[in-house]
Formats: C-alpha cells, structure tokens, sequence
C-alpha cells in the first residue's frame, strides 16, 4: 500500500507539473504541445499501463485492508473514542478514497477518453485539450466536483504521505517531524495547483 501510494504521489508531481503549463500567457500552445507528446509517445504509453496497474493495485489493497480491519474487530468497542488516539481523516481514508476514484472517473470521461479515441481511434482532427479545459470548466457546477474531489484528495494525501513512510518504518524523532512538514507542504502545493486550474478557467482569469 506504502509503495504504490508513493509511485501516484510521484506521478501527481508530473501531472501538476504539465497541467501547469497552462498558466504561460502562450494560450495553451506549451500545454497542448507537452499533452500531445505525453499522450502520443509509445514510451509514455508503456509507463501509462504501469501507472494504472499501480492505481488499480492501491485500490484492491486499501479494499483488502478494510476488509481485514473489519474480520479483526466483527463487534464493535462498547465504548469507542476513536479521537482520542487518531484523527478524522485517518479513520476516513475509504471513505475518502471512494470519492477521489468517483473524481477520477470523472476527471478520465473529461480529458483522457478522448485523447484515446484520437489514437487509437483514426481520429483525423487533432485536439486542443486547452480549449477543451475550457468548455469543460465553464460549467460552475464541474468546477464545484473538482474543488471537492480535491478536497478529499488533500486529506488523503496529507496522511497517506507520511503513512507511507511509516509504513516503511521510518518512525524517528528527528525525521519524523520533517516527513510530517514535507507531506503537508507536497499536499498543499499539489492540490492548490490542481484546484488553480478549473478556477483560473472558469473565472476567465486564463484566455
């Protein structure tokens, strides 16, 4: 679970980092470049199998997790206080989980279907995904989805990151402090980048 958790933290750093490139005053012309050669180069497409297999894989672990947490417990405490010793979102990684995979069905019906269509489907016309940006976030209530979506995706990596770590057993007082205060700086900067966009669109703040 630790393993696949960081290999998505890893690809999120790229995603963020192309999606970006919408912010040059180029009017997209970076952004589509850089999309269609993710989208178009064979090597990409060999890495792109590796990182649904590693999302797929995170899914069926974090299922098999609670599956097990529920068989070790069948009947509950009498008296619980689940605050006293962890907090909301750690209890609520499922929960939390089961809502980005709803934003990212959402998020690949948007912007990667089509891409494939144009592929592998002798698409002749080639796709501006700036201007699709566009049409796509001009509706208030996608951006709303959006927003949310990545609410949940925060929390979840604002644990996830150090979980993994932990995971790993890399529990020092020294270090752990440190890997708390870059998890929650990564989960910050990547989902305020991400949440950026659709609203940068949206408001017309990018033409």
């Amino acid at each position: 679970m630790g393993l696949t958790g960081l290999f998505l933290i890893l690809f999120l750093i790229v995603h963020a980092g192309i999606n970006a490139c919408i912010f040059l005053d180029d009017n997209g012309k970076t952004f589509n470049e850089v999309a269609r050669f993710m989208s178009h180069n064979w090597i990409m497409r060999f890495l792109e199998i590796g990182l649904f297999a590693g999302l797929i894989l995170h899914i069926i672990q974090g299922l098999m997790l609670w599956s097990q947490n529920n068989k070790a417990r069948p009947v509950q405490y009498h008296f619980n206080q689940p605050s006293k010793n962890s907090k909301w979102y750690s209890r609520s990684m499922g929960i939390l989980g089961t809502l980005l995979l709803l934003f990212i069905i959402l998020h690949l019906n948007h912007f990667y279907v089509g891409t494939k269509m144009e592929l592998y489907g002798g698409v002749k016309a080639e796709r501006s995904l700036f201007e699709e940006m566009k049409v796509v976030f001009a509706e208030p209530l996608v951006v709303f989805i959006y927003i949310a979506g990545l609410v949940a995706l925060f929390w979840h990596l604002y644990h996830g990151f150090q979980s993994a770590f932990h995971t790993f057993g890399i529990h020092h007082k020294k270090y752990t402090p440190l890997l708390k205060t870059l998890g929650t700086g990564y989960a910050i900067v990547v989902c305020l980048l991400f949440a950026l966009m659709p609203i940068a669109m949206h408001l017309g703040w990018i033409k």
